[in-house]
């Protein structure tokens, strides 16, 4: 008897490890697909990226004046802007307008931080706009910031315009929507569609988390 109960518990052990094994590899394919749907999704938006000096309640009430006063001059320029080449390109072209822009909201302010203002590519934590969370990872972005750049940043996906529509900065609404899904793949928006709760899954993996319960 106890043999047999040896022998069971063997089998047991290994079926065990096998599973630990396969969780181990679907874990591992599943990150490596999270990670290719976030640089597919960068390969497609353009983000806006608004860094404040300090966290102190001046300062945080500073870059969101930055935000309007700049944002209501690329609104105009970006309006007719056909795909993400085209908006990277606009907002190259009127660096030294932004910079003069954000600088003179600082000034009449009363402040004399430095601002400096450039296209290039940033490193982000997963961040949720709206109902939508982007993944962590490299994005290209209109990167402003005001003096040491040290506070809490404030940002939205310029390409496709996310930011612009009726100077409503921290609602997303229809014509935003219809904008993302027409750039992002299905899957993609999909994707970003989660509110907070971002995670590529495949019906696979699901039945496996299901068959594991």
């Amino acid at each position: 008897m106890r043999a047999f109960f040896r022998k069971y518990q063997t089998i047991l052990e290994t079926m065990f490890l096998l599973l630990l094994l396969a969780g181990g590899c679907l874990w591992k394919y599943e990150e490596y697909q999270l990670q290719q749907t976030q640089q597919e999704i960068a390969e497609k938006i353009l983000r806006f990226h608004v860094r404040a000096n300090s966290d102190s309640r001046a300062d945080q009430a500073l870059k969101l004046k930055v935000r309007d006063a700049v944002g209501a001059f690329m609104e105009q320029k970006l309006a007719n802007a056909q795909d993400r080449e085209q908006c990277g390109r606009i907002v190259q072209e009127y660096l030294p307008q932004i910079i003069h822009i954000a600088e003179q909201t600082v000034r009449q302010e009363g402040y004399t931080y430095a601002v400096t203002a450039q296209m290039k590519t940033v490193g982000f934590p997963q961040k949720t706009y709206g109902n939508y969370t982007f993944p962590a990872g490299n994005y290209e972005a209109l990167n402003v910031v005001i003096g040491s750049g040290k506070g809490q940043n404030w940002w939205c996906v310029m390409y496709p315009n996310m930011c612009f529509h009726g100077a409503v900065y921290e609602v997303v609404d229809e014509d935003a929507k219809k904008s993302l899904k027409k750039v992002l793949s299905e899957d993609e928006y999909d994707a970003v569609l989660k509110s907070g709760k971002y995670r590529v899954r495949f019906k696979y993996l699901e039945f496996f988390n299901r068959w594991m319960k």
